[in-house]
């Protein structure tokens, strides 16, 4: 009988974490982005002022996003999906993919908001002036400073979009990663190898960039406008008028930060696996 290995339930968290580690000054870079600024030039900007070191700003915050909100989703969609596949003995079909994906997810989502929130802070801090930088001293010490001095409920403040957010991600991602590596697997060409995750690991931060591209042009309106919309549903209507273009502005930057990380997690979530992973029988 041949065995294989299946991920323990929080080698998402590491994995993630640890790509997150390698695409942090992206995801830097991406929150500070002004209209007009490309990327690269926000990134000589930001070296020159505050030194190289000020790309890893608020990586503690994002580890422990990382491993709060990834943790979570990939635990329990790896969890469920393993049981079903032995206990049905086959793989799921998409559609139970795209479902477990999404509620992992949202759960992940909303459990992450609070790390989310302070990492986007962290992050904003090195374009503030210094007298107005909350300058947080890690992660931890941000979550205890909103709940000290914001309340409980500021620390979930976005935990509906922050979930939903977390579903759509989690679709593309987690479901679009295992239904393309076993499609690729399935054409006899290739085997279970670092090509084959690449290639439906690219696949997977593709999709998930398009599926939550118009959540985060909509979250972004709202987060710069002046009270000229009346909710997120009035966000999207407006938004709407203006044509589908609309929703997919900034796609490639956003494609430039969650492609790699995307293709990170899963590289090393699959070498993991393999190592260190539990063996059962197949």
């Amino acid at each position: 009988m041949q065995d294989t290995r299946v991920s323990r339930w929080y080698f998402g968290g590491i994995s993630a974490s640890a790509a997150a580690c390698l695409t942090h000054p992206l995801d830097l870079i991406k929150t500070q982005q002004e209209v007009r600024v490309r990327m690269t030039g926000m990134a000589i900007n930001v070296v020159r002022s505050e030194g190289f070191l000020a790309l890893y700003s608020g990586l503690s915050a994002s580890l422990c996003r990382q491993m709060t909100y990834s943790l979570s989703r990939f635990a329990i969609y790896e969890t469920v999906r393993d049981k079903l596949n032995r206990e049905n003995k086959g793989l799921m079909p998409f559609y139970q993919k795209v479902l477990l994906g999404a509620f992992g997810g949202f759960v992940g989502g909303f459990v992450g908001t609070p790390a989310d929130l302070v990492n986007v802070r962290m992050q904003n801090d090195v374009k503030l002036p210094v007298e107005l930088r909350r300058n947080y001293a890690h992660a931890l010490d941000g979550l205890f400073r909103v709940w000290r001095e914001e309340g409980v409920r500021k620390l979930f403040s976005g935990a509906t979009v922050a979930s939903t957010r977390g579903a759509l991600v989690s679709i593309g991602q987690l479901s679009c990663y295992d239904q393309s590596k076993q499609l690729v697997l399935a054409t006899g060409y290739l085997t279970d190898s670092i090509l084959t995750h690449f290639l439906a690991s690219v696949f997977a931060g593709g999709c998930a960039t398009v599926l939550c591209q118009p959540l985060d042009v909509v979250k972004t309106r709202l987060m710069n406008s002046k009270r000229e919309y009346g909710g997120v549903f009035h966000c999207l209507t407006e938004t709407a008028k203006l044509g589908p273009k609309a929703f997919y502005k900034g796609l490639v930057p956003a494609a430039i930060r969650l492609i790699p990380h995307t293709v990170f997690t899963f590289l090393f979530l699959e070498q993991l696996r393999q190592h260190f992973g539990v063996v059962v029988g197949a």
